[in-house]
């Protein structure tokens, strides 16, 4: 069964997956929670609380995405900002980074011989 987090620990991971911890000290999320600064950081040194901050922080990213978005189309326009629109291309899979290389096969490739042949004549020259 996996291990559950306390209702304090979810106060601190609400904070923490902010940037600049939610304009909080340690210490101030600390007494928050009602717990030292060392179970703050104990806490953070925890498989569970570890990984349910890092998704606290993905949804907190996933909740900007359309502001950076809007964000990038004005850069692209108002700015013609080209690495901009290269992004917002690239996001919506009009563009991509894939190279596609073709080749010919073809009747007249000389075999050994006659590479060797035409070598000889090269060389003669």
């Amino acid at each position: 069964m996996a291990k559950r987090l306390s209702p304090e620990q979810y106060i601190a991971i609400g904070y923490l997956a902010q940037p600049h911890n939610g304009g909080k000290t340690i210490a101030e999320i600390a007494k928050e929670c009602g717990v030292s600064e060392r179970t703050i950081y104990n806490w953070k040194n925890d498989e569970t609380f570890e990984r349910e901050l890092i998704a606290q922080m993905r949804r907190n990213v996933r909740d900007m995405i359309p502001a950076v978005n809007k964000a990038m189309f004005d850069a692209a326009i108002d700015e013609r900002n080209a690495a901009a629109a290269k992004l917002l291309y690239q996001q919506v899979g009009l563009l991509t980074d894939k190279v596609e290389v073709e080749t010919k096969a073809s009747a007249d490739v000389p075999d050994l011989d006659e590479l060797k042949r035409m070598v000889a004549e090269m060389d003669a020259e």
